[in-house]
């Protein structure tokens, strides 16, 4: 049976789908920034439904309720728990079009410089994208090894934009806007793909799909155009 959302979290998706607008006062709002460890739910896997739909828009009015906090509180903790730099709501099994973000030195410890001024990865501090919108800024695109929490032990190449732009709504309710380049771009660009239901094995050059531990014993610390050459592509 694929992995499913825990009690606590089943009833916090039913909660969600039930509550009216307005249901929870602005000072039941929490920060993001602090979740506990034992808030992580089990990450759903491939092969799940609710990685193959498309998620559900959340009200503005609703962002404030407790249900829609505690959701994004669990999804930090979750995604640092796994740990990854990216988590949407699908992945715990909530149908809704949330996402989160982070990207820390901790996590880039093991990439040499020019590995990470290759990918353009830097340090991104956590953010919150409710009903995000994204859009490719110009032609310019970069292929690399994507994984996925959702796709537990295989990696696979997957070309995306170089560039994006996100609009969306905060923890807070409040547009904001988050324009990137490099591995910033593809976490943003990976993730609004969960809320569409696509996944990148989707998107991938399957000719690449491997395991984690076979791409990394054959590529680590090789530039991608070596990695193209070796693969014949």
């Amino acid at each position: 049976m694929a992995a499913m959302a825990p009690p606590r979290l089943a009833s916090l998706v039913v909660a969600v789908m039930l509550a009216g607008p307005g249901c929870a006062p602005a000072s039941t709002m929490t920060s993001p920034s602090s979740p506990s460890s034992s808030d992580s739910p089990a990450i759903v896997q491939i092969g799940a439904p609710v990685l193959r739909s498309r998620a559900a828009e959340v009200a503005p009015e609703r962002i404030a309720s407790a249900e829609i906090q505690q959701l994004i509180t669990t999804m930090i903790a979750a995604m640092r728990s796994a740990p990854g730099v990216g988590l949407a709501a699908p992945q715990i099994g909530v149908p809704l079009r949330v996402l989160v973000l982070e990207d820390r030195a901790e996590l880039m410890a093991k990439l040499g410089p020019d590995e990470l001024r290759e990918r353009e990865r830097v340090e991104v501090p956590v953010r919150v994208f409710i009903n995000p919108a994204l859009r490719a800024i110009g032609d310019e695109t970069r292929t690399f090894f994507e994984g996925c929490l959702s796709v537990q032990g295989y990696t696979g190449l997957v070309e995306r934009s170089a560039e994006v732009e996100v609009t969306g709504l905060d923890q807070h309710g409040q547009s904001h806007t988050m324009r990137v380049r490099g591995w910033p771009a593809r976490i943003l660009q990976h993730e609004v793909d969960h809320l569409d239901g696509t996944l990148y094995v989707d998107r991938m050059l399957t000719r690449s799909f491997s395991t984690t531990e076979q791409a990394r014993a054959r590529f680590a610390g090789q530039p991608i155009a070596e990695v193209l050459r070796l693969l014949g592509l």
